[in-house]
């Protein structure tokens, strides 16, 4: 399926702008156009998100993309795991630069014994 990450980005996007194309997503999301095809199929499937035809001047029919009630909770329960994830990956990022500082200064103060 899809990762958490994917998952809140598309629902994200759809949420904030249901008009955009797959093409249009695609190039928000730097992803290519199968793989959005694919993910909002998925979407779609799990019953996420609704497509919706409206008319446009440009296009004759297009398809506007909705969340419907459990995409909103799902869209919710995806952020809280992704958040946690990433605070995770920030404090593994916080404590590795206090190590490499602690080398850096250690190594200092060696280097400056030996001169």
């Amino acid at each position: 399926m899809l990762s958490d990450e994917l998952r809140y980005q598309l629902l994200s996007t759809i949420e904030r702008n249901p008009e955009l194309t797959q093409r249009q997503i695609a190039k928000e999301l730097g992803l290519s156009l199968g793989k959005v095809n694919y993910c909002v199929k998925a979407l779609l499937d799990k019953g996420w998100v609704v497509a919706g035809n409206f008319k446009n001047s440009e296009r004759k029919m297009a398809y506007a993309y909705y969340l419907t009630p459990l995409g909103i909770e799902e869209k919710a329960t995806v952020t809280v795991r992704f958040l946690r994830c990433k605070l995770e990956e920030y404090e593994e990022i916080q404590r590795t630069i206090e190590e490499l500082r602690a080398e850096v200064i250690e190594t200092g103060e060696l280097a400056r014994q030996k001169e």
